[in-house]
């Protein structure tokens, strides 16, 4: 996994983070409150021996500095602690003292330094007094040799016993700041473990090898999508909306000598938004001055009646029982040529209703009637509806959710298609959040924002910085680029450079500015978009 890969998984999993470096921090803040506060005393002993000449005072530090490695043992062993414990004042066992002592010899010196650690710190003193009083009795009496009256090692006392008027441990900021860190390191291991595990489909490449179909479109997720599913006049430029536009052309020109008629949307497993994409293709198809119809062949759970405010009491399942005429069951929709034949009343045998002869017949006789029929179908794996209504169409579209639906579900769902030699077009992948990867493909606008306030408050201000817009560019203001222009809503503006605007400009002048500025802004396409 290269760099820019690991940043796109931190950035798409950055909650994992967030989480992990979250426990570390409390448990390490939760053990570090927990704790018992340590006090540490050193000592730093001395170490020679007694030598006359220059010769002997060389090969004495040798000496010396050999003998240091030997006593750090010593400071640290049994016969010591058992000496120390024998003061009734401290109070400990020979094990006790044993694990509160560590020591060391301070490289390339004859020093040697023994650290004390206790919960009480007057104790921690007293256990370093007598362990520096007990080491140099236990080494003098080690080091004399037998009917000599001097050791022929000196140690002595250069330094405390010192103690810390702070305890040493726990140390809250260090605590806290490494347990970020391990955290951080945690997270993203457990990041790049979850992409890694991760068998859903995520990007349209995953999708395109799972299916073996064509990506027709790329849907992005939209908060407010769940509480509105259709894509109205309103908000007709958001980015939703220019990927259904884009769905809409790829199936257009899927078959230019054949083209397609009645087309089958559905997924693999419930929930991906298949419903939701079939309306609001077909409410595009319809802007686009196509006669469409929208079905709801979805006889278990139907939702367009509910998506399009229409009743559902009547519609393709009364029609396929012969109670009710196709032209009775139709509900136009819209100010466009957009007409509905919602579910109807629920059957008891979907599968044998879409696969009888009366379906077939029906639809050949829709495609004598539309232009484009979009049939809204089950999930292909818990149900074989849509397999079946699949056949007698000119194609299903299957639409995946992005990082939800499993690749082996996408596989197994277009199997299902094919087994019974129905044709599939291409795949959706829906619901797909927006990434730096994806500047590509989404309808970027390369100008900036002219705030309708502002406008209303500095309406002199906003013509200029429309003009500049106009202009193309701030450093050379004048040169026009036709191409970056096109119509915004019901107002076109025209690529012709505007006169200079001066400060001293009279009252209707600024008027008149103040109203051009207001037009452009009213039409709702407060931005001006870049030709594609």
């Amino acid at each position: 996994m290269g760099v820019h890969e690991l940043v796109r998984v931190i950035r798409r999993r950055w909650h994992i983070l967030l989480v992990a470096i979250g426990l570390a921090i409390g448990l390490s803040a939760a053990l570090t409150a927990l704790a018992v506060p340590r006090y540490a005393t050193s000592v730093t002993f001395f170490v020679t021996t007694p030598s006359q000449g220059v010769t002997d005072s060389y090969q004495g530090g040798l000496f010396s500095e050999q003998r240091v490695k030997s006593y750090v043992e010593l400071l640290q062993g049994d016969r010591l602690a058992r000496a120390v414990a024998t003061d009734p004042d401290i109070g400990l066992t020979p094990q006790q003292i044993q694990n509160e002592v560590r020591a060391y010899g301070v490289p390339d010196t004859v020093l040697l330094r023994a650290t004390v650690t206790d919960s009480d710190r007057a104790r921690s003193t007293r256990v370093a007094s007598a362990l520096a009083q007990h080491f140099v009795e236990l080494v003098q009496a080690l080091e004399t040799p037998p009917g000599a009256s001097q050791a022929t090692v000196k140690v002595e006392v250069v330094a405390g016993p010192q103690g810390a008027s702070t305890p040493v441990s726990p140390r809250p900021a260090r605590n806290l700041a490494l347990a970020g860190l391990l955290g951080l390191l945690a997270g993203v291991l457990l990041a790049v473990l979850r992409e890694t595990l991760d068998v859903t489909v995520k990007t349209p490449e995953a999708l395109q090898a799972a299916s073996g179909a064509p990506v027709l479109g790329q849907i992005p997720y939209e908060d407010s999508a769940k509480h509105s599913p259709l894509v109205l006049s309103e908000r007709g430029r958001s980015v939703r909306a220019e990927a259904l536009r884009q769905l809409r052309t790829n199936l257009q020109f899927v078959d230019v000598d054949r083209p397609l008629k009645a087309i089958v949307f559905t997924s693999a497993v419930p929930d991906e938004g298949k419903s939701s994409t079939s309306a609001n293709l077909a409410i595009a198809f319809a802007e686009a001055g196509t006669r469409v119809l929208l079905v709801d062949a979805d006889l278990r759970r139907p939702r367009l009646a509910d998506y399009l405010g229409l009743e559902g009491a009547v519609g393709l399942s009364n029609v396929l029982a012969g109670q009710v005429a196709i032209e009775d069951a139709l509900q136009p929709w819209g100010q466009h040529d957009l007409r509905v034949l919602t579910g109807g009343t629920l059957p008891a045998n979907p599968s044998e209703l879409l696969g009888s002869r009366n379906m077939a017949t029906l639809l050949d006789k829709l495609r004598a009637a539309f232009d484009v029929i979009i049939i809204d179908s089950p999930p292909l794996l818990p149900v074989t509806d849509a397999a079946v209504l699949a056949a007698v169409a000119d194609g299903a579209v299957m639409v995946s959710r992005a990082a939800r639906t499993k690749q082996a579900q996408v596989a197994a769902a277009v199997a299902s298609l094919r087994a019974v030699e129905a044709r599939v077009l291409g795949c959706v992948l829906n619901m797909r959040r927006r990434g730096a990867s994806d500047a590509g493909y989404y309808y970027q606008n390369r100008y900036e924002l002219i705030d309708r306030r502002r406008a209303r408050r500095q309406p002199l201000a906003a013509l200029r910085r429309l003009q500049r817009v106009l202009t193309g560019s701030l450093r050379r203001p004048g040169r026009v680029r036709p191409k970056d222009v096109q119509p915004v809503g019901a107002l076109v503006i025209e690529a012709t450079p505007l006169p200079p605007l001066s400060g001293a400009q009279s009252p209707a002048a600024a008027g008149s500015a103040a109203g051009a500025v207001s037009a452009v802004l009213d039409s709702d396409g407060q931005l001006i978009r870049p030709a594609r």
